[in-house]
């Protein structure tokens, strides 16, 4: 065990490199690889997360499973992934990221290679719930690389171009996870995302770098000239001291409330949306994914213009961008559920896609990342992580429970009153504003 924990741990630092274009030079170099290894490595190691998803119907009408039982196997990924990515985000402060995130993402393609092949309900559950806590260390080993490697003035831009992950993830989810399964069965949607990501785990084992000081660089702040140097009493505390300590911030808990009501309403409407537009506005299987489509291609846009326009027009500063980006994604969700024409929809849904995957930057992450120190970046990602896919577990149940209570027959056909539900997404949605605008006044720890 002892050793199996050291291939984790971070490299030595090695004597530290005099010559600044030396210095120049690596950084530069090892900044490009490691941007490049967080966004394309996170959005292609989503492919293992979402295969459920896609194969769900095949299931069902090979008699493999049914919906209840495919609903059962769904959840359990949920609380995987919030417990997970808590305790692997406390983690990742400790570990040598180069190594602990493509063990991670290895040991998730092994299960989805499992899950190709099992058609027993424990064991299938057993598989998805273990998928997702591995799948939990990419989001925190993402984290503390980008604020190991880049400072507190650029940290908005990077986190932006990083959040498009899950969006690059989820397009390449549903479009070629679709064609794998028509091609190969049900067993293509988890065998070839398992056969990729083992890939991508060894190309990142090659491309990831741990901390600057293993490579003789200096720390981030001292080489960008910007303040943020620790002091002698924060150096004197652990990396689990300071861990510990962001759990006493009463701002932690209220981004962690703002993240869990978010996502409610982001998970409401990536879940329930299909039902919603074929029921509620006669919408076929091709026009209402269409429309759902939107929202991860504008949701590409929405996470990189985010972190530019808050780094660059507030001065790094997250609350007033949370403010703009509430109040639009409120304001094209009543837009959404409201409207019929096509085109009024379609612009909502670009608004909405825009809007939600900011907040997603914001509430999912940086903002908190700004404001506790740098070594518990990792910690705070697992913090948010269990509220977020918790709220995202307890919506399922609410939004389940609503849209069956509004269920009625007439003449034998059945129908659906999505008022409570509509009213639900949104209502969480203006909790989470509040909440987030209530932190105006914080300030960057570092």
């Amino acid at each position: 065990m002892t050793r199996v924990l050291r291939l984790f741990a971070p490299g030595a630092p090695r004597p530290r490199l005099a010559d600044p274009a030396e210095i120049d030079r690596l950084y530069r170099r090892a900044r490009l690889s490691v941007l490049l290894s967080i966004t394309l490595g996170y959005g292609l190691g989503y492919t293992c997360r979402l295969g459920l998803s896609v194969v769900k119907k095949p299931l069902i009408d090979g008699g493999i499973f049914t919906a209840e039982q495919l609903g059962i196997i769904g959840s359990a990924i949920f609380y995987g992934y919030a417990f997970g990515k808590c305790i692997n985000g406390f983690l990742a402060d400790h570990a040598n990221i180069r190594v602990f995130w493509p063990t991670g993402l290895l040991l998730s393609a092994l299960l989805n290679l499992a899950m190709g092949w099992s058609t027993v309900l424990w064991i299938s559950v057993l598989l998805w719930a273990l998928n997702g806590w591995f799948q939990g260390f990419g989001a925190p080993s993402g984290v503390v690389s980008m604020t190991q490697w880049f400072s507190h003035s650029e940290r908005g831009r990077i986190y932006g171009i990083w959040s498009t992950a899950h969006s690059i993830g989820e397009g390449l989810t549903f479009v070629g996870l679709a064609a794998l399964v028509t091609w190969f069965g049900w067993r293509g949607g988890f065998i070839g995302p398992g056969l990729l990501c083992i890939a991508v785990s060894l190309t990142l084992y090659a491309t990831m770098r741990d901390r600057p000081e293993t490579l003789g660089l200096p720390p981030v702040n001292e080489w960008k000239r910007e303040s943020g140097v620790v002091t002698e009493a924060a150096r004197a505390r652990s990396t689990l001291q300071v861990q510990l300590s962001i759990l006493k911030l009463p701002a932690v808990w209220v981004l962690g409330l703002a993240c869990a009501t978010m996502t409610m309403t982001r998970y409401g409407v990536n879940s329930w949306g299909m039902l919603f537009f074929q029921e509620t506005k006669g919408y076929s299987d091709l026009e209402a994914g269409a429309l759902l489509a939107l929202n991860p291609l504008a949701g590409i846009v929405g996470c990189v213009a985010y972190g530019f326009v808050s780094d660059k027009l507030f001065h790094a500063r997250r609350p007033p961008v949370n403010l703009i980006c509430g109040l639009l994604e409120i304001g094209s969700l009543i837009v959404i559920f409201t409207a019929h024409h096509p085109l009024v929809l379609t612009a909502a849904f670009v608004v909405y896609g825009l809007s939600i995957n900011g907040l997603i930057t914001s509430l999912g992450g940086l903002f908190a990342v700004d404001i506790v120190p740098k070594r518990a970046a990792g910690a705070v990602m697992g913090v948010l992580g269990i509220f977020g896919y918790l709220g995202a577990a307890l919506q399922e149940r609410i939004s389940g429970y609503l849209i069956q209570r509004g269920t009625y027959f007439v003449d034998g056909v059945r129908h659906y009153d999505f008022t409570y539900p509509v009213l639900f997404w949104i209502g969480a949605s203006v909790v989470s504003l509040v909440l987030a605008t209530s932190l105006w006044r914080a300030r960057p720890a570092d």
